[in-house]
């Protein structure tokens, strides 16, 4: 029996693994319901209950392949004979064109430990500035803007139990019902108890039909929103001024610069009615607690960052951040989307939140990894940016993947593919034969959660352990094997260590005095207390449930209150594309669903094209018809799903299938590089030839296809 925690979203809700003969059994761990337990009472959803399907998956890859260009035939090889021919094509790209030929893309699923060694190992092993991994597209708006406003970015600055004993939640741009279902029961208590649920969405979710306020705006228009709430609160005298003369700078501009967001023009730029504004700041106004919560359905745009600094100016004027149960948050996403980003997987940071280019955080680093400073390379180019640098003459020619399906995740995904086939070299670590490593010069078979030791830090901050549950396949070996096998023969200074808890210990150096600092959590501590909360800088400290009581963390201690507008997205409808397209997710799968998908007991279904009955009705199209979206960038084909949920004006297509990212913009947000994944223009019809028999197929070929 080992206590571990699941693999899949930033909830990591805890479980406990049994091994009866070769089948493993997932059991909840009953948990006591305290500040350390955000899926307390054992609760899992069904991808948790389902996590041990990978184990003895027909699919699983156990030796390392390598793929003729010329065939495409695979060829399984030996380890020794796979690294040497990596670390080879590695050295010999380095020698004939400069260190930043050779780029590196993590994942938010890694460990804090595989995602701290993978940033040394770019820096001081391959010498290259080029690494940045998947969490730019999920939580970067965020962590921008939360750096902005309070000097310091941690999804939740509270445990996320606190949202029971807040007056109203506002969430805006999440399904957690579906996205992570065991949270949803704070919501639930907090009706209970009297509180009110705000969901801002283009589409009603499940998490919608548990709130008491639903605004249904046009993709992309949350910030208007927030700037049209701020002018309501402030033209009704609701402003804490006393909070914001105290805790607060620059809230004067913030002021001035939403006085031209009157609800009747919010209304004509969201579709959100005046009516609708003025309750919700009502609702807000009246409050004595408000706790607004984001995610990727507010943040996943080219205005992704100064929609959430609208937000938090929200919460700002009501006096919010830094009081019991109240402030604002950042619901992450992946399972170690906080931890995998405070590192040193970001092009510009090094571990502990140290920024790349400031000389202190080098020096610190520097001395841990035993080098000299001017050693470790400058900033990189962000996800997208790096992708889209791939093979061209000033971009690097070789890719190392771990933690990642690129080909379904990225943006403009059809573009990034290409890219990534022009290399030189694509080196892909995974479980499976997912759609990037099938594209792959080389495929590592590495380890799944079960099988590896390592810590995660959740969307609260607090720092939890993996446990090794069952031994890996013969053959498979753990990213940190492959790390130090590649550093070895790449002749790295320093010491790379296969042991997570070794290299836990050197993270805890490298991370101490610094915004993130774990230089007091042990694995022991971990164990003994159910997790930490990071800022811990030494074992006598309790660790930090919650931020701001006293002080933010810029240098005057005040939150900084940023003025931002509306510019719109990037890409408006027009003749050609009519409609807005979004994407998302949906209940039974995770990510670009390369685990998920391989499952037999979760419902796969294939992709589908979300509508209103008035657009169907328009393109004559029935429930189950194949029908045909296309956007500037490519197109796909799935079945269609009537509903009454979705906003006439709005497609909607689930991101866990090839097909989708297809379609998706690839504009970047100014400050975070965040892809705008969540509006771009589309047009929608019924498929040629499709008839109500191709209907009755389950699409996923024709998602595929697209």
């Amino acid at each position: 029996m080992t206590e571990t925690h699941c693999p899949y979203c930033s909830l990591q809700c805890g479980m406990t693994l049994n091994r009866s003969g070769r089948t493993l059994e997932v059991q909840a761990r009953a948990l006591p319901r305290n500040v350390h337990s955000p899926s307390e009472e054992g609760a899992l959803c069904r991808k948790g209950w389902t996590a041990a399907g990978l184990r003895g998956h027909r699919e699983r890859i156990t030796t390392p392949m390598v793929r003729d260009r010329a065939s495409g035939a695979w060829r399984a090889v030996e380890w020794d004979d796979a690294l040497d021919l990596v670390a080879g094509r590695l050295a010999a790209l380095r020698e004939a064109h400069g260190p930043d030929v050779n780029a590196v893309f993590g994942g938010g699923g890694l460990t804090n430990e595989k995602a701290y060694q993978l940033g040394k190992f770019a820096r001081i092993a391959l010498r290259t500035s080029q690494i940045d991994y998947n969490g730019r597209w999920c939580m970067s708006s965020a962590a921008s803007a939360g750096n902005q406003a309070f000097g310091i970015d941690r999804g939740l600055p509270f445990p996320l139990a606190d949202i029971e004993q807040t007056d109203v939640v506002v969430l805006v741009g999440s399904n957690l019902a579906e996205t992570m279902p065991p949270a949803a029961r704070h919501l639930d208590r907090l009706r209970e108890r009297g509180g009110r649920v705000v969901v801002i969405d283009p589409r009603r979710t499940a998490t919608a039909e548990r709130a008491d306020l639903f605004l249904q705006p046009v993709p992309g228009t949350d910030l208007p929103i927030a700037l049209g709430v701020l002018h309501l609160l402030d033209a009704a005298g609701a402003v804490d001024e006393e909070y914001v003369a105290a805790r607060t700078s620059g809230f004067e501009q913030v002021r001035q610069s939403v006085t031209g967001w009157w609800p009747e023009r919010v209304e004509r730029v969201t579709g959100v009615t005046a009516t609708e504004l003025r309750e919700l700041a009502d609702l807000l106004a009246g409050a004595e607690r408000v706790m607004v919560l984001t995610a990727r359905g507010a943040e996943q745009h080219s205005q992704g960052t100064a929609t959430v600094l609208a937000w938090i100016n929200v919460a700002l004027a009501l006096g919010m951040p830094g009081k019991p149960f109240a402030g604002y948050g950042c619901l992450t996403g992946q399972g170690n989307g906080q931890g995998g980003r405070e590192h040193g997987q970001k092009a510009d940071q090094l571990p502990g939140y140290r920024m790349i280019d400031d000389p202190a955080a080098r020096a610190h680093v520097a001395a841990v990894w035993g080098v000299e400073p001017e050693v470790i390379p400058g900033k990189g180019r962000s996800a997208y940016e790096l992708l889209d640098a791939l093979g061209t003459p000033e971009g690097p020619r070789s890719l190392l993947v771990f933690g990642s399906n690129i080909v379904v995740s990225a943006p403009n995904a059809r573009h990034v593919t290409e890219r990534l086939e022009s290399l030189d070299l694509l080196v892909v670590c995974d479980l499976v034969m997912s759609e990037t490593a099938a594209i792959a010069d080389v495929v590592l078979p590495i380890t799944q959660w079960a099988e590896e030791s390592g810590t995660m830090t959740n969307l609260e901050g607090r720092v939890i352990l993996r446990q090794r549950a069952v031994t890996p396949p013969e053959g498979v070996r753990s990213d940190l094997d492959v790390i130090a096998g590649l550093a070895e023969r790449l002749g790295a200074p320093g010491v790379w260590s296969t042991e997570p808890e070794e290299v836990f210990g050197e993270l805890r150096r490298a991370t101490a005095g610094s915004r993130a600092d774990y230089g007091g959590i042990t694995y022991d501590r971990i164990r003994a207390e159910d997790g930490v909360f990071w800022p811990c800088p030494d074992l006598a400290h309790p660790g930090t449930p919650r931020l701001f009581a006293e002080a933010f963390a810029t240098p005057d201690g005040r939150a900084r209150a940023v003025a931002v507008d509306h510019a719109g997205a990037a890409e408006e409808p027009s003749a050609a594309y009519p409609l807005h397209l979004t994407t998302g997710r949906v209940l039974a799968q995770y990510q670009s669903g390369a685990q998920t998908r391989r499952i037999k007991d979760l419902p796969d279904d294939g992709p589908f094209v979300e509508i209103h009955p008035l657009l169907a009705g328009r393109i004559g199209a029935v429930d189950g018809d194949l029908v045909h979206v296309a956007t500037p960038r490519g197109e796909m084909r799935a079945p269609v799903r009537v509903a009454e949920t979705i906003r006439p004006d709005t497609v909607f297509v689930p991101f866990h299938w090839v097909g989708a990212n297809k379609l998706t913009n690839d504009a970047l947000d100014p400050s975070s590089r965040m892809p705008e994944f969540k509006v771009c223009a589309c047009a929608v019809s019924v498929a040629p030839a499709a008839g109500r028999a191709a209907s009755q197929q389950r699409g996923t070929a024709a998602g595929v296809r697209g």
